[in-house]
């Protein structure tokens, strides 16, 4: 992980409702749980995506599914 400080702008209206969303204190806490939400909401719209995607999941294969709920 490479860290750096900088200095920027910001609106503390937002940080104080992330940090009650996102159950932070800090301004550095609070803007990487956020940067992390956004990764992982970028990966979850991936793997929906993938449910549309022609043969790219085997949620009709019965033999499949069968596996699935061991």
């Amino acid at each position: 992980m490479t860290r750096r400080k900088t200095s920027f702008e910001v609106d503390f209206s937002k940080v104080e409702r992330a940090k009650e969303l996102l159950g932070t204190t800090t301004l550095t806490n609070t803007v990487n749980a956020a940067l992390d939400e956004v990764i992982a909401l970028q990966r979850r719209r991936e793997l929906v995506a993938l449910l549309f995607e022609d043969n790219a999941v085997d949620l009709d294969d019965l033999g499949v599914m069968a596996g699935a709920w061991r």
